[in-house]
């Protein structure tokens, strides 16, 4: 008589254990990347600072004079005294400058979005991804997470994370003027132009809006007024009259 083989139970626990296993670890990776996504976008935000801070500096130094002589950005207005002088500050110069300037920086910004790597800067762990920003615009570049992460066992191994950034609006330009006394009579200027642009950063999961501003000088120079004949020196006392030798007759 043949005894029958007993079927061994199935194993019911698989399909439990199996999910449970997979939900684990789409759990983890979410965890660790809801961990890692200030860092994630820390650095992005810090990479594109840099990549439009390039871009803009590209288009500065495109310019074939790119800063001007202060003395060239003033008028000088006639008054009725010898012994003072009036300067005007040359708002046409100015405002061509500027608009030249706001042109040739848009220019590069969308040369650089179209994805023409001239005018990237070429930074060690970082890979522009040029057919995408040809196909849907926007600069793209890829970074290795360990070099997110500072882990120094990874390197520039591991998946590597996208970053992009596309310009928001256009580049809003403005104008500063600083002035300083220096020596007798005569002032330091510093025309300066700053740029801000603002950009739209998206990592995996993430987005994020940022301001980039650069400033420039576009005049600097030295303002030479009228030296006196006689003039003192304060904060002596008695007061300390200077006249300059040359000025004094011989008996």
């Amino acid at each position: 008589m043949q005894v029958p083989k007993k079927r061994k139970p199935k194993r019911r626990w698989l399909k439990f254990i199996i999910p449970a296993l997979l939900l684990s670890i789409i759990g983890s990776f979410y965890y660790l990347n809801m961990k890692l996504k200030p860092v994630y976008m820390n650095y992005a935000e810090v990479q594109t600072h840099k990549i439009a801070a390039h871009v803009i500096s590209q288009a500065i130094q495109s310019r074939s004079e790119s800063v001007l002589d202060a003395n060239d950005v003033l008028l000088n207005l006639p008054n009725d005294s010898s012994e003072t002088v009036t300067l005007k500050v040359d708002t046409e110069t100015i405002n061509q400058v500027m608009a030249e300037m706001h042109e040739l920086v848009e220019e590069h910004l969308d040369r650089a979005e179209s994805g023409d790597l001239e005018m990237l800067p070429q930074s060690d762990g970082i890979q522009f991804d040029t057919e995408e920003m040809e196909k849907h615009g926007g600069v793209v570049f890829f970074v290795p997470i360990g070099q997110v992460a500072d882990i120094p066992l990874l390197g520039n191994l591991g998946p590597k994370i996208p970053i992009r950034f596309h310009i928001i609006g256009n580049v809003h330009a403005d104008v500063d003027t600083e002035l300083k006394e220096f020596g007798i009579n005569n002032v330091y200027m510093e025309v300066n132009m700053e740029l801000t642009v603002n950009v739209q950063i998206i990592i995996p999961i993430a987005t994020k809006q940022s301001t980039v501003v650069q400033q420039f000088p576009i005049a600097i120079g030295i303002i030479q007024g009228v030296v006196p004949q006689i003039y003192t020196k304060g904060g002596q006392s008695p007061a300390n009259i200077e006249i300059p030798m040359e000025d004094v007759k011989k008996p």
